[in-house]
């Protein structure tokens, strides 16, 4: 990772038009929603795929992607991909847990990529492919840690390595800065394009959460 003297400058504000409305779900992108939506911060790798995997489940209101856990403010795709910005790529997700269970969403997040492969996902090598999850509030953060200790060992008896995920509050990780238009829903927009999310084979046991969604 690199230093608050090694990133980019960045901006004041963001240099390019963010869309207001999701593509698939016709839900606001940044608000307001709906009383009792809770929000949760994660990052897969590419950005595409794993977006997808939300806004197709049932329960969230909307999603969206963008770059958070850096340094350099308002970054661009492009700057973020230097490496020299500290962030990852990550996905908004916003849902009413009276549908859908955070226990499901960490669930699905766990069983769609591999959280042990570090500065990378697959063949996407950096830090902005890093594995992250940030929460918003104390029952996420006891339910992340729970699954991730869960999932730890159902990744060693499968033979892989530690969890190297970053996880922290949002608060700490910094601003969420959503990415520019042709990235939102992108794989709605260009559904042949490139997805690079692969789990690991192994089960998440989370009470209360059903099968991974694909």
């Amino acid at each position: 990772m690199i230093t608050a003297d090694e990133a980019l400058p960045g901006r004041a504000t963001t240099p390019y038009t963010v869309p207001e409305t999701h593509a698939v779900l016709g839900t606001p992108l940044k608000g307001p929603w709906p009383e009792g939506t809770e929000v949760l911060y994660v990052a897969m790798g590419c950005f595409w795929g794993a977006e997808r995997i939300f806004w197709q489940t049932p329960g969230v209101v909307t999603t969206a992607v963008g770059y958070q856990g850096g340094i350099t403010p308002n970054p661009t795709y492009d700057e973020t991909c230097t490496g020299r910005t500290g962030h990852t790529e990550a996905v908004l997700v916003a849902y009413d847990p009276s549908l859908v269970s955070t226990a499901e969403l960490l669930k699905t997040f766990w069983e769609a990529h591999d959280p042990t492969q570090g500065f990378r996902q697959g063949n996407d090598r950096g830090t902005q492919y890093r594995s992250a999850i940030y929460w918003t509030s104390d029952e996420q953060r006891g339910l992340i840690e729970s699954s991730r200790s869960a999932y730890q060992e159902s990744l060693r008896a499968k033979g892989f390595g530690d969890i190297t995920t970053d996880i922290r509050p949002a608060s700490e990780a910094g601003e969420f800065y959503y990415a520019e238009d042709y990235h939102q829903q992108y794989l709605y927009k260009v559904p042949n394009g490139y997805c690079g999310i692969a789990g690991t084979g192994a089960t998440c046991p989370m009470p209360g959460a059903g099968p991974a969604a694909s």
